[in-house]
């Protein structure tokens, strides 16, 4: 499976670089995916999960699809199809942990993929990296929108009669998208303090919320929720006759809430050495803010875009107390812009030094002053203002998109976890996390669901059909694949592939372990 090219690195066989150019030699410091270091360690281990919790954001994305959610079973689908889908998460994210102990790399996704695929991982890891850059771009663009819509909402709820535009919404999206991709680009050493700070914000705004969303009900005259309406009563609005199909589908909201499992693996090479506090706080903040509400048919017929508006509003009595809520949703959101940017920077830059992009020697360099890869990072911001054309054009077309982000992200994970358990778990030297035996069951499981909740991912969100509700997560999803595909049959014999260096490895860098 590999070759041995110099004193402990190793190079996979199947790459065409056998190029004394491509094989760094022994006195040359290099990461775990056989390249020199280029990037500054400045993330320490409480920046990096900062960075995952205000990412990942799990408590606002969930709140702000309540909404949708409300569909599949009313406040008890969310609660508990949140449960299931986070539970099925861990599995993936133990999956990915495993690999990314032994194999720390910017590249993450696409770099296991490469190595545990054995003969077949120069194509397995090209596709696992374009649907993993492709699912990160779309999670930008929809975070982005996120941003936009609550900073239009919070002005909507001041202004009563303010009548939101869709302009609205993009010129903030625009200029949202480029504000933080500025302060990405020329802040990065400021960034993990920036990081801790949004990981500070997200866990007071929860408490904050939770507190003001039980309290205040009781003190304004609205009242709580009752508690079999928040537990027991299960309603079916979606047009489907099986509960059961349901609940599985309804499991795709909190799926977008947590399904970011691989976010601080694609900063390993800035992390000098290389968790469940998202599940926690998106729990109790979606129970509270669940029996904060009185009358739901006033949320879901709330002219505001962001969902949350109308929640908070009903729940403190005012549009103040609205308001403040809101800018503590607001502070994490925009710190979380940072975090997506510079996983889909990363994924997309690692590509490149492999020459798996267009333009590779442009976008595959670090820029000398910033420390970073400038142009990957600005790439992520252009393609995210066409996304926004998109949505000033059909908002239905903008959603297909990054719809899809699920979707592309279980296919780049199964791309390493599959082949890794069908070859015995044996295509890697254990890392410091390794499961053992449990693993095969863990890694089965993963596959299993990520297999299954493709498809079904894939289904109408609710009967009858119409073109403004259909799901377009199959035809992206399959349309990029084909993309991808057309430009793997171009590039390959130009594509060199990441390696795989064993941790005990002599030139691998002391602080990359």
């Amino acid at each position: 499976m590999e070759v041995e090219k110099s004193p402990g690195f190793v190079a996979s066989a199947n790459s065409p670089s056998a190029d004394a150019k491509d094989v760094p030699t022994a006195d040359v410091v290099i990461n775990a995916s056989g390249h020199a270091e280029v990037l500054d360690r400045n993330f320490s281990l409480f920046s990096i999960v900062s960075l995952a919790i205000t990412s990942g954001n799990t408590w606002i994305t969930l709140g702000g699809s309540i909404t949708v959610a409300i569909y599949n079973g009313g406040p008890p689908g969310i609660i508990y199809e949140f449960i299931a889908v986070s539970v099925l998460y861990w599995l993936v994210a133990a999956s990915i942990a495993e690999l990314a102990s032994a194999m720390p790399s910017s590249g993450g996704i696409y770099h296991w993929a490469s190595i545990t695929a054995g003969r077949y991982g120069r194509s397995c890891g090209f596709f696992a990296g374009w649907w993993n850059f492709l699912a990160w771009i779309f999670g930008l663009a929809s975070t982005l929108q996120i941003l936009s819509a609550q900073l239009v909402s919070m002005y909507a709820l001041m202004h009563p009669d303010f009548v939101t535009q869709r302009w609205h919404v993009f010129l903030t999206y625009v200029i949202t998208t480029w504000i933080t991709c500025a302060i990405v680009l020329f802040f990065n050493r400021a960034l993990p303090r920036i990081e801790q700070l949004g990981g500070f914000l997200i866990l007071a705004g929860v408490f904050i919320t939770v507190v003001v969303c039980a309290v205040m009900p009781s003190t304004n005259g609205n009242g709580h929720a009752t508690s079999a309406s928040v537990w027991r009563d299960w309603t079916n609005t979606t047009g489907y006759s099986s509960d059961g199909f349901v609940f599985l589908a309804g499991m795709l909201n909190g799926a977008f809430a947590v399904g970011t499992p691989d976010i601080t693996s694609h900063l390993a090479e800035e992390i000098p050495r290389q968790f469940v506090v998202g599940f926690f706080t998106a729990l109790f903040y979606i129970i509270a803010m669940l029996y904060a509400i009185t009358n739901l048919d006033e949320i879901l017929t709330s002219t505001f875009l962001f969902p949350l508006t109308a929640i908070y509003q009903q729940a403190t009595g005012s549009a103040g107390g609205a308001l403040g809520l809101l800018v503590v949703v607001f502070l994490p959101t925009f710190i979380s812009v940072f975090g997506v940017y510079l996983t889909a920077s990363r994924v997309f830059w690692t590509l490149a030094r492999d020459n798996a992009t267009p333009f590779s020697g442009f976008f595959g360099r670090v820029n000398e002053k910033t420390k970073n890869p400038f142009n990957s990072i600005v790439l992520c911001a252009v393609i995210s203002t066409v996304l926004g054309c998109i949505y000033i054009g059909s908002s239905t077309a903008f959603s297909a998109f990054v719809g899809s982000f699920c979707v592309l992200g279980f296919f780049s994970y199964l791309a390493p976890i599959l082949p890794h358990l069908l070859g015995g778990r044996n295509s890697v030297a254990p890392g410091p996390f390794w499961m053992g035996r449990v693993g095969f069951v863990v890694n089965a499981i993963s596959c299993l669901f990520i297999i299954a909740f493709s498809i079904i991912f894939c289904f109408p969100f609710s009967l009858p059909v119409a073109a403004p509700t259909m799901n377009y997560a199959s035809l992206i999803s399959g349309g990029l694949t084909i993309f991808v595909a057309a430009f793997w049959f171009w590039r390959q014999k130009d594509y060199i592939g990441p390696r795989y260096v064993p941790l005990d490895a002599a030139e691998l860098a002391k602080d990359a372990i």
